[in-house]
């Protein structure tokens, strides 16, 4: 076998790659060897190959010099997906349940009740229409009758405040835990997440107040052992008096029962120009203080190792100390008034 000296250079080039594929390389030792007028039988024992093997690819890069080195292999025909295929494998995912006492499919399950179909080809179809049968997400329905107006009036205070008002979203976190660790934390490293002891010492709790500012982001925090009515109004009174004398205060809370009481009505008369707004039954996520209620609780709490009451009510005002340097508010948009969860709405459809 003759070569010229530009393939002779190639061949050399891809023998020598140490990156390149591993089989391209063989072909390319093969050819040189039958160039340099080596033995099938040296050959053989050189590339650990057969006869056919040597054959094969001397007679492709006879026939089509280099280009007759690649690979030809083809591969087989893509399986394909119909529409019939993909409406029952949707038919079983949402119409039915696993025979073996399962509470959802997986793909494996699916593939082995259809019979004819691999689990990958189960994963694609859900992939597609974006079925999950693993993920599980909660809902709560609200069930009062003035949710529209309830949630209007809320919703409006977000969207359109009062000129020269101030809005606050206003809720407690109870019985916040000052849980301390018996074993040391053993912290971050490569290779390892932080570890926490599973046994723990519990020193007390305390429940935590915030004021959420809608329009600039702030927060207004106060920590009591207890959440009473008394420390309910006593709150609202540290809000009056962070604001200037006249202002107009908009309050935004909940149901809960310690935000109606007496109390709260004598001191509404007291100062008239708080008006309190209450977010429909059941709809507390309406509520913008949740959201940083959500932050503060990943931030600080979840995670913490307090090792008493006021240990754990020093970090909790320190985050809020050094939250407020840079408030951030919440941008509230209202997409789609069908999409509301009620009672009546058909979820499942079995």
């Amino acid at each position: 076998m003759k070569l010229t000296k530009s393939e002779r250079m190639e061949l050399q080039r891809q023998a020598r790659a140490s990156n390149g594929r591993a089989d391209s390389a063989r072909h390319a030792r093969l050819i040189l060897l039958l160039a340099d007028g080596m033995t099938w039988a040296t050959i053989r024992a050189k590339l650990d190959c057969n006869d056919s093997y040597i054959s094969r690819w001397s007679q492709r890069f006879a026939a089509d010099r280099l280009a007759g080195l690649f690979a030809r292999y083809a591969g087989r025909a893509r399986y394909k997906v119909t529409d019939r295929i993909e409406a029952r494998v949707l038919a079983w995912t949402t119409n039915h349940t696993p025979g073996d006492g399962s509470t959802h499919w997986s793909s494996r399950k699916l593939a082995a009740q259809l019979g004819d179909l691999s689990h990958m080809t189960v994963t694609r179809i859900w992939a597609k229409h974006a079925l999950k049968p693993h993920r599980l997400e909660g809902y709560l329905a609200s069930n009062d009758p003035d949710f529209e107006a309830k949630a209007a009036d809320v919703i409006g205070l977000y969207l359109h405040p009062p000129q020269h008002a101030a809005v606050f979203c206003v809720d407690e976190k109870t019985a916040i835990q000052a849980l301390d660790r018996k074993d040391p934390v053993l912290p971050l490293s490569p290779g390892h997440a932080e570890r926490h002891g599973f046994e723990y010492v519990r020193h007390g709790t305390l429940s935590l107040y915030a004021a959420f500012n809608t329009k600039t982001g702030e927060v207004l925090g106060k920590t009591a052992p207890r959440h009473t009515s008394a420390e309910f109004v006593a709150f609202l009174t540290d809000i009056v008096t962070h604001q200037p004398n006249g202002k107009e205060i908009h309050v935004i809370a909940d149901n809960l029962s310690a935000h109606k009481t007496a109390r709260v009505e004598a001191f509404l008369a007291q100062y008239p120009r708080v008006q309190l707004h209450f977010t429909p039954t059941y709809a507390s996520w309406l509520n913008q203080v949740e959201l940083w209620f959500a932050k503060i609780e990943r931030d600080v709490i979840a995670r913490g190792v307090f090792t008493s009451v006021p240990d754990l009510k020093r970090k909790l005002m320190r985050y809020i100390r050094h939250y407020n340097t840079q408030p951030k508010p919440v941008k509230w948009k209202y997409f789609d008034a069908s999409r509301r969860i009620t009672p009546e709405s058909i979820v499942t459809v079995h």
